[in-house]
């Protein structure tokens, strides 16, 4: 009786082991498929949710502080009516690209970037320059030919510091363009300083019409016992520049001139295209013109002379200074690393970068450099510029007296090539 009792107990222990056993299972069970749901829909929606969103937030990077920040603005700003949303995130997105420390990577604002697209693709009204931003100090590229900013004396290298009275600290170049940029017949005052100047001066300027042309040619006459020279000067590579110099160098192969002085000084630049076609002229076909480099992310893209190579035997020197810009440079490294041609002057610009119009939501946009120009040699151009061979200064006497001892020295030096 007595094992059979305990054999019962035992029984009835485990029987009631088992059971509990099972209802822990089922409970264990029950809640394994709970986090199985809760996890699949967590992780549907989020897959959902990624493929809907047109531009979905990066995962690794923590927003937490830029909300926190947003946040704290919200509640505790003393001046309500100043918190404009869609002007904190324009600001939020100009700091962002600030932060890059390239002057021409910029977030445009729809007005802006409506501006800049009419910039590049139709005429306008201002006072006639290039400007940029060298050592993070906006200044004057280049005063175009023949506009109201060449006509009052502003030079290649003069320093920006205000635009009608508003200081250009931390201004990029697109938001001083719409400042300075206005209606015919309206003035604009820039305050300039200069090398050598020891205090700034205020420069009145009436805006008008701008209307540049592309380039112009004529004979130069050395002393006696030497051939005449063909001088071209080349104002910027426009869309129309091609054909007229096409036009201007069968002019000249018809003329007695058997050498040629290339002027690119005060040439801002232009069209990546022009300036090759322009290249072709005086290399052989297939030669290097510039390489596109694109810092690693994919293939060099090399650009190359397409002909038709009618200047291929005639001395040349080229003339570049401050104002020498983009592809001026192309062109005069092109030149100088295939043939070897004489670079007199002062050092350019440096603007070797390339730049995409990305368009964004509501008009806006975003110009971002995507890649650096290299001469044939693989020179980088950004920031450095190109050194002249023959380093000649022109001096605020030599602007004053008419004079141009820059050109007088291509004369000299081309007399004996």
């Amino acid at each position: 009786m007595e094992k059979r009792f305990i054999s019962l107990i035992r029984f009835r222990v485990a029987k009631a082991q088992y059971l509990n056993m099972g209802l822990k299972f089922k409970k264990l069970l029950i809640s394994f498929f709970s986090v199985f749901i809760i996890l699949a829909s967590f992780g549907l929606g989020n897959y959902f949710g990624k493929s809907q969103c047109k531009v979905c937030p990066p995962e690794e990077i923590d927003f937490s502080l830029f909300w926190e920040a947003y946040h704290n603005l919200q509640e505790k700003f003393v001046d309500k009516e100043k918190l404009d949303i869609q002007k904190m995130i324009y600001g939020a997105i100009s700091g962002m690209v600030k932060s890059l420390e390239d002057p021409y990577t910029v977030f445009l604002k729809p007005e802006e970037s409506k501006r800049f697209i009419e910039d590049v693709t139709g005429t306008f009204e201002g006072v006639g320059m290039e400007i940029g931003i060298r050592k993070g100090q906006l200044q004057v590229i280049a005063p175009l030919e023949g506009t109201p900013a060449q006509r009052v004396g502003l030079r290649a290298g003069d320093k920006i510091l205000e635009i009608n009275g508003t200081s250009t600290v931390d201004m990029i170049v697109e938001e001083a363009v719409n400042l300075i940029r206005g209606p015919k017949d309206t003035e604009v005052t820039l305050t300039i300083l200069r090398e050598g100047w020891e205090k700034p001066k205020e420069f009145k300027i009436v805006r008008d019409i701008v209307e540049v042309p592309s380039l112009k040619w004529e004979v130069k006459r050395p002393a006696s016992g030497y051939p005449d020279i063909a001088y071209i000067k080349l104002y910027q590579f426009s869309e129309k520049a091609s054909f007229d110099f096409s036009k201007a160098a069968i002019e000249i192969m018809e003329s007695p001139c058997k050498k040629i002085i290339l002027d690119l000084r005060n040439n801002p630049g232009g069209y990546l295209e022009v300036a090759q076609d322009i290249s072709g002229w005086f290399l052989e076909r297939g030669e290097i013109v510039v390489i596109e480099d694109f810092g690693g992310k994919k293939e060099q893209k090399i650009y190359k002379a397409q002909g038709p190579s009618q200047f291929l035997d005639y001395p040349i020197v080229i003339l570049i200074n401050a104002g020498s810009a983009s592809g001026s440079e192309i062109l005069a490294g092109a030149l100088r690393d295939n043939r070897g041609i004489l670079l007199i002057g002062e050092k350019s610009f440096g603007k070797g970068s390339v730049q995409e119009l990305e368009k964004l939501k509501e008009g806006s946009s975003l110009k971002i450099t995507v890649a650096r120009w290299l001469t044939p040699k693989g020179e980088l151009i950004a920031d450095k510029g190109l050194e002249p061979d023959i380093e000649v200064e022109m001096t605020e006497e030599d602007y004053e007296a008419g004079r141009d001892p820059q050109l007088d020295k291509a004369i000299e030096v081309i007399k004996n090539l």
